[in-house]
């Protein structure tokens, strides 16, 4: 997914040029896990002369916000303070500045609902 977000239009063989440079996949490799990704809904590709090239359907931060759910369901006890104490908790380790940015987001997204309420009402 990397490389469809770094490059959008990307072929298969350009996939398979960044990925040697950490791991050895063949091209036939590279191309269905491509496709796998098309069928999941993650990529879109088209036909360009003799190849498919690939395109992100989902963005980085969507695919994260998926993937957090997904897990956030998976291990949640029915508590959201467990996952909000631990969340704060990984958000502290990453760096001094995570928090107040955390802060923001949250101050933001009230504002956000503030205002959404006020067109409703």
């Amino acid at each position: 997914m990397a490389s469809v977000w770094n490059k959008p239009g990307i072929e298969a063989k350009e996939v398979q040029e960044v990925l040697a440079a950490r791991q050895h996949s063949s091209l036939s490799t590279v191309q269905s896990t491509l496709e796998r990704l098309v069928r999941k809904g993650l990529l879109e590709r088209e036909k360009r002369r003799h190849a498919f090239i690939y395109t992100a359907a989902v963005s980085r931060a969507e695919l994260l916000g998926k993937l957090l759910k997904d897990v956030i369901r998976l291990l949640h006890d029915g508590s959201p303070d467990t996952i909000l104490s631990s969340f704060v908790n990984v958000a502290s380790r990453i760096d001094g500045s995570a928090l107040d940015h955390l802060e923001q987001l949250i101050q933001h997204k009230r504002r956000q609902l503030e205002e959404a309420e006020d067109d409703d009402g």
